[in-house]
């Protein structure tokens, strides 16, 4: 997995992230927008993601609870702003529980023919803080680590 961060001309910190994956662009589209699969991976690791409501429709939204290991249930919420099956998908993110330094941000989601495989690119932003930041490459990377490990066990 590469990453790189860097400013948005918004003046706030982007989180770029990349990974391959075994699988066609069809099939890693489908894990990144279907109910059962989202359940299967999203998340940091020991995170379950019990209640997924899609409405995969360009301003259709979506809204997620996810459970931590020791903790209480919370949610995450956004619209679809641009569907383009298989290559692109890029929607708003905010926490509904959110603490002082969050705010709302988007994430585009490029998927590229690799090979055998697909490149998976991950681009979130603009964050206020670097400790925001820091939050999402950790639950991005963990979950890519799970999505990955899904696609494995499938073979």
């Amino acid at each position: 997995m590469t990453e790189q961060t860097g400013n948005a001309e918004t003046g706030g910190l982007i989180l770029n992230l990349e990974c391959i994956l075994a699988a066609p662009p069809e099939d890693i589209f489908r894990m990144l927008t279907d109910s059962d699969a989202l359940s299967q991976w999203w998340g940091p690791h020991g995170f379950t993601l019990p209640a997924v409501d899609l409405n995969l429709t360009e301003g259709g939204r979506y809204r997620f609870r996810m459970t931590p290991p020791d903790g209480e249930p919370f949610h995450l919420a956004g619209e679809f702003l641009e569907i383009d099956p298989p290559w692109r998908l890029v929607y708003t993110f905010r926490w509904e529980e959110p603490t002082p330094d969050d705010r709302e941000t988007v994430v585009d989601l490029a998927l590229h023919s690799d090979g055998k495989g697909t490149r998976l690119a991950l681009s979130q932003g603009p964050f206020l803080t670097e400790e925001r930041l820091a939050l999402h490459r950790s639950g991005w990377t963990e979950s890519f680590e799970k999505l990955r490990a899904v696609l494995d066990n499938r073979s």
